[in-house]
């Protein structure tokens, strides 16, 4: 295998090291929060709503939302990191 494929393999390997666990954490948000704790979470209020609704309806989409500009700035760093970066 030559250098550019070892580099490239290692490229991947670690993009989808951080795919797994970024869609782990969205997973547990909005899975755990919105319907496994939800019943512990309704005691919590937040802005009048029970936190386990609050989860279900918005709070997962604000993390995955969160999680999209994390992703962009780890693949900025990987980038740079393997020299594939365009600047």
């Amino acid at each position: 295998m030559s250098e550019k494929q070892k580099k490239a393999t290692a490229y991947w390997k670690e993009n989808l090291r951080y795919l797994v666990i970024l869609l782990t954490i969205w997973f547990l948000v909005s899975y755990g929060a919105g319907i496994m704790f939800k019943d512990a979470l309704n005691n919590i209020r937040l802005g009048g709503f029970k936190l386990g609704f609050w989860f279900a309806q918005q709070g997962s989409i604000y993390v995955f939302v969160i999680l999209i500009f994390v992703y962009v700035r780890l693949m900025n760093k990987l980038d740079k990191k393997y020299g594939y970066d365009e600047d």
